[in-house]
């Protein structure tokens, strides 16, 4: 499981050659890695927690450092699939790369350029990774086929109004579900120290009815070969919930992250044959270095 961007409200040391070489061997990490270790939907944190704190650096970092860096790994319980009442580990790694508030690298948000930037504000757009389904990951999905991984293009926004920061963004599948997604959240710090931070916050996702048919759906040869019946869902809020992501720094570039996630399918998601638990959460824990 892929950690989310961490929060980034202390100044790394700057080693811009090293920093170059870190970036080099991430775009040919995203590239090469399996798509559960990539920025991946469907996400099992909620939106904001890949990029909880970014905006919020500018108000603590003036100027932000060039480049901000980390990496590491983690492991992640989260459901077999979503709906599933099964749970399973899934190990992942940490990677983060930022130049300045431009450009950005990071197996949470995917590859992505902040359009718009503002001390208040950022909007931009980003690429990442569809993990989809595969049928053999639990005994609830045989004859249901898989949904093949594929990239996925993002439109993204944030804006301050402090401490809150409200977040929305669309999402947009190239093969496997094909469909449109729309996340909205808001998150804030309840804690905060030099080497400690602690933010919470909700969120809420609208899934467009090809979305709804590959995840949720049963189509009437999947009817046939996995004894469900037929099911056509249509477009709606699939889900609300809630999450919480801590960082702390033991020392000055070592630094552990705790990440919960509570989700409640909604509509046809939560009616859906193959949905075993209305109720799903996640835990996530990772430790990185900051270079």
């Amino acid at each position: 499981m892929d950690n989310p961007g961490a929060p980034t409200l202390r100044r790394p040391v700057r080693r811009p050659a090293l920093t170059g070489l870190l970036l080099s061997l991430a775009l040919c990490l995203f590239c090469l890695l399996p798509g559960k270790a990539r920025a991946q939907t469907p996400s099992p944190l909620s939106e904001w927690q890949y990029s909880a704190g970014v905006l919020l650096r500018s108000k603590f970092e003036n100027p932000l450092p060039t480049w901000d860096v980390s990496v590491g790994a983690a492991t992640s319980l989260q459901p077999r699939y979503v709906g599933s009442s099964e749970y399973h580990v899934q190990p992942g790694i940490n990677l983060d790369v930022r130049y300045k508030d431009i450009a950005f690298f990071s197996m949470g948000e995917g590859i992505g350029v902040n359009l718009l930037r503002g001390e208040n504000f950022r909007a931009g757009v980003a690429l990442g990774f569809d993990v989809g389904r595969d049928q053999d990951d639990s005994s609830q999905l045989r004859g249901l086929g898989d949904i093949s991984p594929a990239p996925e293009a993002k439109v993204f926004a944030e804006y301050t109004l402090f401490p809150v920061v409200l977040r929305t963004a669309v999402r947009r599948g190239f093969g496997g579900n094909n469909g449109w997604v729309g996340d909205i959240s808001a998150y804030l710090p309840v804690a905060g120290s030099e080497r400690f931070f602690v933010f919470v916050g909700p969120t809420a996702t609208y899934a467009d009815s090809s979305y709804m048919r590959r995840y949720f759906g049963i189509n009437p040869n999947q009817s046939i070969r996995s004894g469900y019946r037929q099911f056509t869902p249509g477009s709606g809020f699939s889900s609300a919930g809630f999450g919480s992501s801590a960082v702390w720094f033991w020392t000055e570039h070592w630094f552990m992250t705790a990440d919960g996630a509570y989700q409640r399918l909604l509509g046809d998601a939560a009616d859906s044959p193959i949905t075993r638990a209305h109720s799903q959460f996640t835990l996530n824990l990772s430790i990185a270095y900051r270079f």
